[in-house]
């Protein structure tokens, strides 16, 4: 796997997602991804509460990157949202969130969650992209964006 599209289907954005606090952002993120999965929605929800106490996933300058191995489900997915308004999600750098990226792995991958991982983190590292998605207002533009900025944060 070596593209944001083989994680991120037009399904999986949300664009202007409303949530009031980390815990209900996480409880609207499970939704989406069990809808997307068919994984059970309050386990999806538990691993990632449970990956949230070891450390926050609040990457710094307004992006998370919540992340987790699901059993049942059977290649690494992602969802994308940009949220409505920023977010406390205790971040490393105390700055709220308004652009998250969900990554759900089967429970035995291993590298291929990792590398799925750094092919996100390095994609949101981009500062241009990032200013092109907090200024996108529908989910099929915020797919393209994402998607179209593969090649050069790949």
């Amino acid at each position: 796997m070596n593209e944001i599209a083989e994680l991120l289907q037009p399904e999986g954005v949300v664009a202007g997602l409303k949530a009031t606090n980390k815990r209900h952002l996480l409880q609207e993120l499970a939704a989406a991804a069990a809808r997307l999965t068919g994984a059970g929605e309050r386990a999806v929800l538990d691993v990632l509460i449970e990956r949230e106490r070891l450390g926050t996933t609040g990457v710094g300058r307004g992006i998370a990157i919540p992340h987790a191995k699901i059993d049942g489900i059977a290649r690494p997915v992602g969802l994308f949202a940009r949220l409505e308004t920023p977010i406390d999600f205790e971040a490393v750098d105390d700055e709220p969130v308004d652009l998250v990226f969900l990554l759900i792995a089967p429970e035995g991958a291993g590298a291929e969650h990792l590398k799925a991982l750094a092919r996100v983190s390095r994609l949101l590292r981009d500062d241009e992209l990032c200013r092109k998605l907090r200024g996108t207002k529908s989910a099929d533009a915020l797919y393209a964006v994402i998607t179209s900025a593969r090649a050069r944060a790949a």
